[in-house]
């Protein structure tokens, strides 16, 4: 984690730009750059990091940044086929961070491609709303993510448009080199609009990575948006994921993030609830095993008055896993009428597995709904023994246990055949059938 290093690697992407950049990214950039260089980057010495080792991460490898775009002479589509059965999408593919190729209609109203396109070509909406919401989170990372990426998927759904089909993003990585790769997307919703997202990371090739994902999403007034995330990636690859949400009056946002495998994965969510009558549904399954590292960090903002929050998070660690959940909701002063509900619970199946949790809510407002808590247990043995006495062998038992658990949040998946897939995904992954990256997330299979 040598800043100096980003910094150079900064000064090259300028050097062959030969001005090409738009004067309001650079600033956006050079800012970020700014705040690296006062406060770095941060470590367990900042509270939000506190119980996130990052020397599996970052000690003992030399990655090669990837900062310009990757040379590929066949369709990727040729590698990437999803099997959902009963379930259409229309697809975009990216290559190690940059946007390559998408399947939308060209006669489609909803405007999908790269960021580097969107920078000329809709400088209005960029500008607006690029890095307006991650950059709030004071954060190094999301800093640093900001000051390097080069490209990402720019999509804007405009006014009174419900598209027909969910847009499904994949995030393919490949090369045999050992990666740094940085994205950044902008995701525009106009007033009552309506958007189904689904994001897939695949893995090409089981060389190590870091992904460094920054997710910026504006929904307007009385907009629907859901946005599910899915990550299941092999043990040497590893996510820095900042998704930051914006939402106006009466819009609705619904996130999923399914954490099924990888290296160690640190998701950061940031919701702003700025119009009144919002409502946000932010909910997350982790499972892991092995050394496994599964970090979650959360902050939703009441910053007006009548809205609802309901986030609910829920673990399952096996082995010498390790995870962290930290939630805080905060309720401003004028943010009258504000019902607000956080919910962790966990499971470690072993002495060795760890969990640390730490709810939190920041209450400024006298009429309020709010709630937190956290549990962090093993199995119920009285569950398990009232099971057995029902002739159900005591792996079985387990399985029914544990899947019981995750599907909390599984079933709150709205499109029924990725629901179906997924609780598949997450039955085979509880039984040790699921290997990571062999095939997608999403069934897919290589030609």
């Amino acid at each position: 984690m040598q800043i100096e290093n980003y910094l150079k690697t900064y000064q090259s992407i300028l050097d062959a730009s030969n001005g090409s950049i738009p004067d309001f990214i650079r600033k956006e950039r050079d800012a970020a750059k700014e705040e690296i260089i006062e406060n770095g980057l941060p470590d367990r010495a900042d509270e939000r990091y506190r119980y996130l080792d990052l020397k599996p991460v970052f000690d003992d490898t030399e990655y090669k940044r990837i900062t310009s775009e990757p040379a590929v002479t066949d369709s990727l589509g040729s590698f990437f086929q999803c099997e959902v059965q009963g379930m259409d999408t229309d697809l975009i593919l990216l290559s190690n961070g940059w946007y390559h190729e998408s399947t939308l209609p060209k006669d489609s109203k909803v405007v999908v491609c790269s960021m580097r396109e969107a920078f000329h070509k809709h400088p209005e909406l960029v500008q607006k709303h690029f890095n307006q919401y991650l950059k709030k989170a004071k954060d190094g990372w999301t800093e640093l993510n900001t000051m390097l990426a080069q490209d990402g998927v720019f999509i804007y759904v405009p006014d009174n448009y419900i598209t027909e089909k969910a847009i499904q993003i994949v995030n393919l990585t490949h090369g045999f080199s050992e990666k740094e790769i940085f994205q950044r997307n902008l995701i525009v919703i106009g007033k009552n609009a309506k958007l189904q997202l689904l994001i897939c990371d695949h893995t090409l090739n089981k060389a190590k990575n870091v992904n460094h994902l920054g997710t910026e999403v504006f929904i307007d007034e009385n907009a629907d948006f859901q946005m599910y995330d899915l990550q299941n990636e092999p043990d040497i690859s590893n996510v820095f994921s900042h998704l930051a949400f914006h939402q106006e009056a009466y819009s609705r946002l619904t996130s999923l993030a399914f954490s099924l495998h990888g290296g160690t994965i640190r998701n950061n969510l940031y919701v702003t609830m700025n119009g009144q009558g919002a409502e946000s549904n932010v909910y997350g399954l982790v499972l892991s095993d092995r050394q496994q590292r599964m970090d979650n960090f959360t902050f939703i903002d009441h910053a007006v008055p009548n809205c609802v929050s309901n986030e609910f998070y829920k673990g399952i660690l096996d082995e010498q896993s390790r995870g962290a959940f930290s939630g805080r909701i905060l309720v401003r002063k004028d943010a009258q009428n504000t019902n607000a509900f956080q919910t962790n619970n966990n499971i470690c199946l072993t002495d060795e597995a760890k969990i640390r949790t730490k709810p939190q809510l920041e209450i400024y407002a006298d009429d309020v709904k709010c709630s937190h808590g956290a549990t962090v247990g093993q199995l119920d043995e009285e569950a398990m023994f009232y099971l057995r006495t029902r002739g159900i062998d005591k792996h079985e038992a387990r399985f029914m246990m544990l899947f019981a658990f995750a599907n909390d949040i599984v079933r709150k998946i709205e499109i029924e055949p990725l629901r179906e897939r997924v609780a598949d995904l997450v039955s085979k992954r509880l039984r040790g059938e699921l290997v990571a990256c062999e095939h997608c997330l999403l069934n897919c299979e290589s030609n």
